[in-house]
Parts: C-alpha cells; structure tokens; sequence
C-alpha cells in the first residue's frame, strides 16, 4: 500500500504503523522529502519508522519535484536527478527496497519536436545511470505511463512509450510500472495487457476508474484483473485514494 495517498490524516511517520495495525506487511511511497538530498536525520526518522512498523518497503519513488504543484519526475533534470540517486539508492537499499520508480517528467509548455528528442537523450543517459546504481543493491528501475486528463504534459502516456523508453536504455532491470488505473484511463487494455506483458512489469500499481477509490468502486474489471494477478508473484501496490474508515473493506468482499 503507498503511504504518500493513503493514511495522509496521519503524519508520514505515523503512517507505517498504522498500515501494519491495517494489516499490511508491506509499503511504498512516493520520495517523500522536499528535495534531492535530504538532512539525514529525516532520512534516518523515516528508516526507524519503517523498521520499528515491522513492515516492508518495498517500492521507493526517486526524487520526482514538487508534486503538489504539478511536478511529474525530473529525470530530464539530470543535476537533480542525479543528486538523488545515490541518496534514494542508499536508502532503497539499507531497508531492503528493490524497486524504484523514476517518473519522467513534464514538457515544458511550447516543447518542439527537437526538444523532445534532445530530453529523450538525456533520459536515457540518467535511466542508464539509475539502473547501474540500483544494480548495486540487486534492485530495479521503474518506467511509468500517466493519464492525459491528469496530467496534461506528461509524455508517456501509454504502455507503448513507455515500453519504447525501456528498449532504448537497454539494461535488464529497467522495466515497466503498471499502473493499472492510468493505463484504463487511456483507453488500454489491462486485461490484454496482463496476459501479454506482464514478463516486463518490475511493478503494478492498482486504483479503479473513475475516480482514483478503492478496487470494486469504478468500472474496470477488477475481478478479471485479481485472477490475472494471481499468477504475478509480486508485490501489488495500492494506490488509491479514499477518505474515512472503509478503505480496505473491499479486501474482505
């Protein structure tokens, strides 16, 4: 379950606990500092709270900007991206972590065709640079694709530009994130996709459309999509948001 959209009545280190009283062994979250290169006694606050929680991270976000405010990933931004690295790489690995997500990034608004390219190139070399690191602590890097309607510049907006990302840095633990609820949101089939793909996810996220809430409360065919899911012997994310008591109910039904 990810600790940065759900439990957010909580501080964030309150949060671990509560998913383990929840039930939960394991967690991830979004890079959940201001910057690249936090004090480390935040970075050591946070490990405590996870280790004290009894629970597993098992999926780290790199540094992706100012989320709140429309950031979206600065793997085009390479002296902040590459500032993070290490620092996310470390603590990736002091707490067993072995997937991190690098988000892309928005375009610039009035971003011309060479200017696509010209950040494409740069990504590529900081995936590239990414995945060595993460390769030191036996862990993998993530590609998601993101809605449209929610984010309106981001540029992988599918599984294939995603997938033509990955193919370009070319290194075996840099792989596909699923997020089941942005890829139904544009259009894609995740049901064709899970039978077809799945040997190139490093992760799934889960949330239903419309609406972002709980798996059962939209329209994608969740029932479908657990037999699926069955068969992936990984850690499925929840990603979803929901407000007041009821959000794991659905486990249950």
């Amino acid at each position: 379950m990810n600790l940065s959209i759900l439990f957010t009545e909580l501080p964030l280190l309150d949060r671990p606990a509560a998913a383990a009283a929840a039930g939960f062994t394991a967690v991830e979250m979004w890079w959940p500092f201001d910057g690249p290169t936090p004090p480390a006694r935040a970075l050591r606050a946070l490990r405590s709270a996870i280790e004290d929680a009894g629970v597993q991270l098992v999926a780290l976000n790199f540094d992706a900007g100012d989320m709140a405010n429309g950031d979206r990933g600065v793997l085009t931004r390479t002296e902040r991206f590459l500032a993070n690295v290490d620092v996310a790489v470390e603590l990736a690995g002091s707490l067993g972590c072995r997937i991190l997500n690098a988000l892309y990034g928005n375009a610039e608004p009035g971003t011309t065709e060479t200017d696509h390219a010209g950040r494409r190139k740069v990504a590529v070399a900081n995936l590239a640079h990414a995945a060595r690191k993460a390769a030191d602590i036996g862990a993998t890097v993530v590609v998601e694709a993101l809605n449209s309607h929610e984010n309106p510049r981001y540029p992988l907006t599918s599984s294939r530009h995603a997938f033509e990302l990955i193919d370009q840095v070319g290194m075996d633990n840099v792989k596909f994130l699923a997020d089941l609820y942005h890829l139904h949101r544009m259009g894609e089939d995740v049901l064709e996709l899970l039978d077809t793909q799945a040997h190139r996810f490093g992760h799934v996220q889960i949330a239903d459309d419309p609406g972002r809430g709980y798996p059962g409360s939209g329209r994608m065919p969740y029932r479908e999509i657990f037999s699926r899911l069955g068969a992936y012997a990984r850690h499925v994310g929840l990603e979803y948001r929901h407000e007041g008591q009821g959000a794991f109910d659905w486990r249950n039904g």
